[in-house]
């Protein structure tokens, strides 16, 4: 049966293509986080900060590595606000291609950060680095080799890369103020499959399948930390990677404990179906897990420039992390 599910998701994933003011300065215990309704700040940008190394094999798990760092940006606003809240962006491709620095990445980044948000958009191992996978992954796929097998392999290294960022992230908030009560993870595509993974995934799950003796770039990545995701923005994904864990692992990931989902998805996309944004709007209902659904009427994929009744993705993503987040907007 097992094998059945497993196949069925490799079909799926085929599918997939390629200023400074005046702010009162608080401790992050003391209340909620403060945005503005507007662009207000001034961004401060820092790119290829490196937040930890993966192994690049020259094959599948083989023997011959190299150890590659692994890079994000920051996007920080030039404010005194000592009580800021997450944002984390993280790019689609398919696994195979795209980076941090993608036009419509860096266009929510700096709309969030000019709100107060600190936000970081990362980059990860793709298809063509051959980062280190569980046996388990492999064992999975004795039902054939399907022509898109690199891929559902890319998806491990992107998401324990994705996954050591946000510790990265969470080892280092007090140097940017960042109230770690208030996270939120959002991509496009991959990058939003990669999202719901991080998301809702267990803390262990894409880290503690493989041992420091198979991977020694894990002692890069932070195991100490932990987070706990609060909002997850999910622009044309699907819960793919949370159906691979499931089906190797034998549990459930869904449950009403889960981060408050942004779904929006165009209704016309050849490459992620519609159809996987009405499963994860039943699976939110079934769970009781917060949502708010956007199918974007007539669109393809990856429509960055849709609005609905006159607003902007970001700006419907930031009314709703406001709302789930309860965050005191000015």
């Amino acid at each position: 049966m097992m094998k059945q599910i497993f196949a069925s998701l490799l079909i799926m994933v085929s599918l997939i293509s390629c200023e400074k003011d005046d702010d009162n300065i608080v401790t992050p215990e003391s209340s909620s986080p403060t945005v503005k309704l507007n662009a207000t700040y001034d961004v401060n940008i820092t790119e290829d900060i490196i937040y930890a190394e993966g192994l690049s094999h020259d094959d599948w798990n083989s023997s011959n590595t190299t150890a590659l760092p692994l890079y994000m940006d920051s996007y920080v606003p030039e404010n005194n606000s000592q009580n800021r809240p997450l944002l984390m962006l993280i790019h689609g491709g398919a696994f195979v291609g795209g980076s941090k620095q993608q036009d419509a990445i860096v266009d929510m980044a700096n709309y969030y950060a000019s709100r107060g948000f600190v936000v970081f958009s990362i980059d990860y191992r793709l298809r063509d680095h051959m980062g280190t996978i569980p046996q388990a992954w492999i064992d999975a796929t004795s039902v054939g080799t399907p022509s898109n097998l690199d891929q559902i392999f890319a998806m491990y290294p992107a998401h324990r890369d994705a996954k050591a960022a946000l510790r990265w992230i969470m080892a280092n908030a007090q140097n940017y103020h960042i109230n770690k009560d208030y996270i939120t993870v959002g991509g496009g595509s991959a990058g939003a499959i990669t999202s719901i993974g991080i998301g809702v995934s267990e803390l262990g799950d894409y880290k503690d399948e493989i041992s420091s003796s198979e991977d020694n770039t894990l002692s890069t990545t932070n195991l100490s930390q932990t987070y706990e995701v609060q909002t997850i923005l999910d622009f044309w994904g699907s819960t793919v990677s949370i159906e691979i864990l499931e089906s190797i692992y034998g549990h459930q990931r869904f449950d009403s404990n889960d981060p408050a989902l942004f779904i929006a998805h165009g209704t016309e996309d050849p490459t992620v179906p519609f159809s996987r944004a009405e499963d994860l709007k039943t699976i939110c209902e079934t769970n009781e897990i917060d949502f708010v659904y956007y199918p974007l009427e007539g669109a393809g994929h990856g429509p960055w420039g849709a609005t609905v009744n006159g607003k902007s993705l970001s700006d419907l993503s930031f009314d709703f992390i406001v709302e789930n987040q309860n965050l005191n907007v000015e």
